[in-house]
């Protein structure tokens, strides 16, 4: 039976390319597994759905190696326990010329040694430009952090609206129930803004002493 098993990092971003591929390859969409979540680790509920799934004989599609995980042991785990425990076969189209598992076992003992060599090899690579790109997103982070750059929800300003309701609240005119309704905050929110206020006040009393 043919598999297929797709994932991208986040939720809000599309797996319609990979999925494309797996129609086109005769994939039934029944049998098509995507997760939308981190590669760092195998505790993905698609992928654990498909791991159990898997028989003998059976054929698992990938759009690339990366697909299946980002950590260089646990692929090298995966890749053998499909392959060799479970005796099914793995394609990864991205490099469909070297990581086609049935290949790899019409060459016996020497296929074995092989498809170890590239896979270590392919693994590795696929880490370190994990690693790569986590150091230049830091650095990117960084770089704006230093050009003045804000990350994180912006925070709101302290205008006249809030500090008349502010007012009439700390002189017990309102309770604190209608000062959040008048400004449209919930709880945590108007404590939150309450402190900010507070704070700044307290910061200009103590530069104008």
């Amino acid at each position: 039976m043919k598999l297929a098993y797709g994932r991208v990092s986040a939720k809000d971003q599309n797996p319609e390319r990979q999925l494309i591929k797996f129609r086109q390859l005769g994939v039934d969409d029944r049998y098509v597994f995507v997760d939308k979540q981190s590669g760092k680790d195998f505790e993905r509920p698609r992928y654990q759905a498909m791991r159990m799934m898997l028989r003998e004989g059976d054929l698992v599609y990938m759009d690339a190696l990366d697909r299946l995980g980002r950590d260089y042991d646990g692929i090298v785990t995966e890749w053998k326990y499909i392959t060799r425990e479970i005796n099914a076969d793995i394609v990864c189209l991205e490099n469909e010329a070297l990581f086609d598992s049935r290949k790899f076992k019409t060459m016996g003992d020497i296929g074995k040694l092989l498809e170890d060599q590239f896979l270590s090899m392919l693994a590795y690579v696929a880490e370190q430009e994990r690693k790569k790109n986590r150091q230049r997103q830091s650095e990117g982070i960084e770089v704006a952090r230093a050009a003045g750059v804000r990350f994180g929800r912006p925070k709101q300003e302290i205008d006249d609206g809030f500090i008349r309701v502010y007012s009439d609240w700390k002189k017990g005119r309102i309770t604190a129930t209608e000062a959040m309704r008048q400004l449209s905050m919930k709880k945590p929110t108007f404590y939150r803004r309450v402190k900010e206020y507070e704070q700044l006040e307290d910061n200009r009393r103590c530069t104008r002493e």
